[in-house]
């Protein structure tokens, strides 16, 4: 008799961001997503701007789950495509930024990092989502959801 676990999806915030021109995502261990409304094309790892939130703003209820060392998978839509990364939550979070959020593959620790031990960095999303959000006209949509298994 098999014992597998369940996992449930709790949403706990949403943010929305817009594209632009200078959407690369090229970069090899990190995904950011920033309110600025500006972007320059060393910021290889944007690929949002005009965030409705940085990490400063999350629900408090993400926060006290990022800090409580949950496990996560963010959902990224962007018109007809879509992107899941997973992370997971440290106590040293700070999330105090009030730029921008960074989602990691390793496990480095700074105001503006979401998550780390991240499943992907931005070279790794599909191009055609990268090339979508090249139009700034487009627009992403990004679910948090921690995972509870059980």
């Amino acid at each position: 008799m098999s014992s597998a676990k369940k996992v449930e999806r709790i949403l706990l915030d949403e943010i929305t961001a817009r594209g632009h021109p200078n959407v690369l995502g090229t970069h090899r261990t990190t995904i950011e997503i920033t309110t600025e409304n500006f972007l320059t094309t060393k910021g290889n790892c944007i690929i949002g701007v005009m965030s409705s939130k940085s990490v400063n703003d999350y629900n408090p209820k993400l926060k006290e789950a990022i800090q409580n060392g949950n496990k996560f998978e963010i959902e990224m839509i962007a018109g007809p495509f879509k992107e899941k990364i997973n992370g997971i939550g440290h106590k040293d979070l700070i999330l105090s930024n009030e730029i921008s959020m960074v989602f990691r593959l390793s496990e480095f620790i700074s105001d503006r990092t979401a998550l780390i031990g991240c499943s992907k960095s931005s070279i790794e999303l599909d191009r055609n989502f990268i090339k979508y959000l090249k139009d700034p006209s487009n627009k992403l949509l990004v679910h948090f959801y921690q995972l509870v298994e059980y």
